[in-house]
């Protein structure tokens, strides 16, 4: 497997500069595993295949849907690819590389990790910050348009909140300077679980089933449904922030009821 791999990036560092790999290639990969990861759920909802999986009753209806996917495009061409290319002699910089021979798993594992812990404590701060009642009526609410949410809206929002909350993603890489394939790897990752979080279904094979302190699609998906001053669970990934501050008291009051066979629907007090 580690040969295919050197194989494949060789290919890639030969045929591909730098800049091209870490700007053009990065957005493209991003791209490309967003929408293959988030369309399906769209689908899904239009069908009304697996409800018996969907958390909340309601449907988005096709407009909102598409609406979303061309915003989407909009701040993706607008925002996030200018920011790559921006940030570029950012990495580079830091120690940033591409070439042979690629890091051991041992390295790549401890920097995945480390950005994860750090990705969350960094979001948590900055989405709690944008609960404050101007900052989300100026800028937050734009995300909170959906509050039955589906994949792609994980990463539907203001473009301020976007440099302001992409901070949180791409802060550890930047201190670090992974080689590029971690980089790759961390995106992937990042991008996958934020889709997951939006996707509005609660599977038997979710992960939040079998990862402790892992929050996933029910978790924030109540963060949806209630108004911004009494949502809580500001977390990213895992959920120890929101259990440390108490920012998750009414999702686990209401985790709490269900487990006893009482049914409160969305409606909290």
């Amino acid at each position: 497997m580690a040969s295919i791999i050197e194989y494949g990036w060789l290919y890639l560092i030969t045929h591909f500069s730098d800049f091209q790999l870490a700007c053009l290639g990065s957005f493209f990969l991003h791209e490309s595993v967003f929408f293959l990861s988030g369309l399906p759920f769209i689908y899904l909802e239009r069908a009304g295949w697996l409800s018996k999986y969907k958390i909340q009753t309601k449907n988005n209806s096709p407009a909102a849907q598409e609406k979303c996917i061309t915003r989407l495009l909009l701040y993706h061409f607008g925002v996030n690819l200018p920011v790559m290319v921006i940030s570029y002699p950012v990495f580079k910089h830091m120690g940033m590389q591409s070439s042979l021979p690629l890091p051991s798993w041992n390295v790549v594992l401890t920097q995945i990790i480390f950005y994860f812990i750090l990705e969350d404590f960094v979001f948590y701060w900055g989405h709690r910050v944008l609960h404050t009642k101007w900052l989300y009526k100026h800028v937050h609410s734009v995300h909170h348009e959906y509050a039955t949410p589906f994949g792609l809206t994980s990463e539907y929002a203001h473009p301020a909140e976007i440099l302001f909350l992409g901070f949180a993603t791409i802060i550890g890489p930047a201190i670090t300077g992974p080689h590029l394939m971690t980089l790759w790897l961390w995106m992937v990752l990042r991008v996958l679980e934020t889709v997951e979080a939006h996707c509005g279904y609660h599977f038997p094979w979710s992960l939040s089933n079998f990862l402790p302190w892992y929050g996933g699609a029910d978790f924030h998906d109540y963060h949806h449904r209630l108004l911004y001053t009494k949502s809580g669970n500001y977390s990213s990934t895992f959920t120890y922030m929101d259990r440390v501050f108490g920012t998750d008291k009414g999702y686990r009051k209401l985790k709490a009821l269900k487990n006893d066979g009482i049914e409160d629907g969305s409606k909290q007090k």
